[in-house]
């Protein structure tokens, strides 16, 4: 296999280009993070989302705090994590800002119900997780906000919709599964 490298040096300061050129090399599960409640309700899609502890059950997610959803994030004190299935691009799409589509318009096509915050969680999502926040750690240009799961909802879903080198792919484990056995892992099982 051939492959070139572009080495970065440590001298200068790495740039936000060669950060994110980085960064895109993780895929991340997408989700839509929602916040607000009633007719003031607002989200954005995320692939920062991850578990901080199981008990209690808790998760961290990092947005941007010039973002529409942080002034509502921090009056509430409440938000609804909603992680996608491979064919809500169109969802995941809507929050990320495609569109010009801001606030409740975001919502608009999909089934959204309000829990015991009042914050909205997808109604068919592959989970959708209402959080109440416990603690928020501000750098830079981003907040860290740590959750304690509150209540979710399980579907019986199985594709996923993850986020790599600037697309979107879809994770099924049933067919990746499959694939994978066709064509066999190098090294793996051939004498």
């Amino acid at each position: 296999m051939n492959t070139t490298a572009h080495v970065i040096k440590l001298d200068r300061a790495v740039s936000s280009t060669d950060f994110r050129s980085a960064m895109r090399h993780l895929a991340g599960a997408v989700c839509v993070i929602t916040a607000g409640r009633g007719e003031e309700i607002t989200g954005m899609t995320v692939t920062s989302l991850t578990s901080l502890a199981i008990e209690p059950p808790s998760l961290i997610v990092s947005i941007n705090r010039s973002t529409s959803s942080w002034p509502l994030l921090k009056r509430y004190g409440f938000f609804g994590a909603n992680i996608l299935s491979s064919d809500q691009v169109n969802i995941a799409e809507r929050f990320a800002g495609k569109g010009g589509l801001k606030g409740a318009e975001r919502f608009a096509g999909a089934t959204w119900e309000a829990r015991l915050s009042g914050v909205p969680l997808l109604a068919d999502a592959l989970a959708a997780i209402e959080c109440e926040i416990e603690d928020v750690i501000e750098r830079h240009s981003h907040a860290i906000i740590i959750g304690r799961v509150l209540q979710l909802e399980l579907s019986a879903r199985t594709a996923a919709l993850a986020y790599w080198r600037g697309k979107y792919v879809a994770l099924d484990q049933d067919e990746d599964v499959a694939k994978l056995a066709e064509v066999g892992l190098p090294g793996r099982g051939r004498h």
